[in-house]
C-alpha cells in the first residue's frame, strides 16, 4: 500500500481526536467523570450477596474477668445487601460491632458460629445475615485478682567485693509489690519473690535498681516494675597479731604445756574503726573438753574478741597440748 494511503487513513482515525478549541480535552474529562459518576451510583443502588466479614466485640465485667489470650475482633459471614450499606461496612464507616455478653467466669472455651446469629442480625443495619460461615470461636477467660507479695534478695549472692563488707541490712524500696491479672498465673508467683542483683563485687554504698522478673509480662500488671536495692558498704582493713590462748577445764594433777605457745589471728575491721579498735581484747581458749587423745590437739576457741573484728582466723587450727 502505497506511504500516502497509509497516511490518510491514520488522519481519518486521529482527526476526530484533534480539539478543536483550547476547552477539548476538559469537556472530555468532565464527560468521563459524570459517567463513571452515574455508573457507580446505579451499581451501589443494586443488592449483591457476598461473603465478607464483620466485627464483634466481647462485653464483660473487666473488674472480674480477663481474657487469657488476645479476643477474636470479627467473623465471616454471607450476607445480602445493597451495594451503598456494602461499601459503608467495608470503610468501616458507622459500623456497629455485634456484641457477645459474658456474664460470669465461662466454662466452655468456646462458641459456635451459629450461636452468634441473634447479636449479628441485632448489630447490622441494612445488611440481611444468610449464614455465619465461621464455624466456632475460641477464647479464654480468667478471673481476674489482686495480690500482694513479699521482696527478697536471692540467697548465696555474694555481690560485695573482698576485703569490703556490709554495714547494714540492705534494704529493698519497696519492699512488697502488688500484682493484677489471671488467677492461675497471678497466684504461681513465689511468695516472696526473689531479686538478682545485676552487679557484683561492689566496693561501695549504692542504691541498684533491679527489675522485677516473672512469667507473664504480657498478662499480669504490677504496681512497681521496679525496685531499689539500697546497699551499704565500707571497706576492710586486715591485721595480724600474736595471742597467748588461755587453758580452760585442764586436769589440775596434770602439767600442760601447749606447743606452740603463741597463737596468730588474722582478723578484718571496718577502716573508719582502726583508731577505736581494742586490739588487746581478744581472749582464745583451749578447752580440754575438747582434747582429741588421737593426735594430743584442741581446736582453739575464740572467747572474746573487740567489737568490730570480723572474719577472725587462728593459726594454727589445732594446737598441741602435752599432759605430764
Amino acid at each position: 500500500m502505497p506511504f500516502e494511503n497509509v497516511k490518510n487513513i491514520i488522519s481519518w482515525f486521529v482527526k476526530p481526536l484533534r480539539p478543536q478549541t483550547q476547552q477539548y480535552w476538559r469537556v472530555v474529562l468532565l464527560c468521563f467523570v459524570a459517567a463513571s459518576t452515574f455508573w457507580l451510583l446505579n451499581a451501589l443502588n443494586k443488592s449483591y450477596t457476598t461473603q465478607t466479614t464483620y466485627p464483634i466485640k466481647f462485653v464483660y465485667n473487666e473488674n472480674q474477668l480477663i481474657p487469657t489470650k488476645p479476643l477474636p475482633e470479627e467473623v465471616s459471614i454471607n450476607v445480602v445487601g445493597r451495594g451503598w450499606k456494602l461499601l459503608r461496612k467495608a470503610l468501616r464507616v458507622d459500623v456497629k460491632p455485634a456484641e457477645i455478653y459474658i456474664r460470669s467466669l465461662p466454662s466452655n472455651k468456646y462458641l459456635l458460629g451459629s450461636s452468634l446469629r441473634p447479636a449479628l442480625v441485632n448489630a447490622m443495619d441494612g445488611l440481611e445475615l444468610r449464614f455465619v460461615v465461621t464455624d466456632t470461636l475460641h477464647f479464654d477467660f480468667d478471673t481476674k485478682v489482686r495480690r500482694t507479695v513479699a521482696l527478697a534478695l536471692e540467697p548465696n549472692q555474694n555481690f560485695v567485693a573482698p576485703k569490703h563488707a556490709l554495714v547494714a541490712p540492705v534494704r529493698l524500696l519497696p519492699d512488697t509489690v502488688t500484682f493484677v491479672g489471671p488467677a492461675t498465673m497471678v497466684n504461681k508467683i513465689p511468695d516472696p519473690l526473689l531479686l538478682k542483683l545485676p552487679t557484683q563485687n561492689l566496693t561501695a554504698s549504692a542504691n541498684i535498681e533491679v527489675p522485677l522478673e516473672y512469667e507473664f509480662k504480657e498478662l499480669i500488671q504490677v504496681n512497681e516494675p521496679k525496685v531499689i536495692v539500697a546497699i551499704n558498704i565500707e571497706g576492710l582493713l586486715q591485721e595480724e597479731r600474736q595471742a597467748q590462748p588461755v587453758l580452760v577445764n585442764m586436769p589440775e594433777d596434770k602439767e600442760v604445756t601447749i606447743q606452740p605457745s603463741t597463737v596468730l589471728l588474722r582478723y578484718q575491721f571496718l577502716e573508719d574503726s582502726a583508731a577505736s579498735l581494742h586490739r588487746d581484747s581478744f581472749n582464745i581458749g583451749l578447752d580440754y573438753a575438747k582434747y582429741n587423745p588421737a593426735d594430743s590437739t584442741i581446736i582453739p576457741d575464740i572467747i572474746r574478741k573487740p567489737a568490730g573484728v570480723r572474719k577472725v582466723t587462728v593459726m594454727p587450727g589445732r594446737v598441741k597440748v602435752i599432759l605430764k
